[in-house]
């Protein structure tokens, strides 16, 4: 899980929009994008800890690129959020954050984000 908070609200505040909604979008399969708490890092270590125990790596899995595991968490936190912004600033809680969650790496990914102003 990597910390992408300070990154997004870079992006927010380069397109000088005040008030919208940022769309933060991962578009790969085993790879997703979650808000949770950035003031404790234990936080983001019991969620993949826990994530382990509910999807284990080796499973029984079909899925012939051995992967499977990536896909499912990837699916169970989703490919996207949206995040409201006031006065150009993501307005997120005290201690949220915005974490990109890769399932399946390292590998190199892409994130998009899409400012709308409104």
């Amino acid at each position: 899980m990597i910390d992408i908070t300070r990154r997004i609200q870079q992006i927010v505040t380069e397109s000088e929009v005040e008030d919208g909604i940022c769309l933060v979008f991962v578009p790969h399969t085993t790879a997703a994008v979650t808000i949770n708490e950035n003031a404790d890092p234990d936080v983001q270590r019991d969620m993949i800890k826990e994530l382990d125990s509910i999807v284990p790596w080796d499973d029984g899995y079909r899925h012939f690129e051995g992967n499977s595991a990536a896909h499912l968490k990837a699916s169970m936190f989703g490919p996207s959020q949206q995040i409201i912004i006031e006065n150009g600033r993501l307005q997120l809680g005290t201690w949220q954050g915005i974490y990109f969650c890769e399932f399946d790496g390292p590998r190199h990914r892409k994130i998009t984000v899409k400012v709308i102003e409104g």
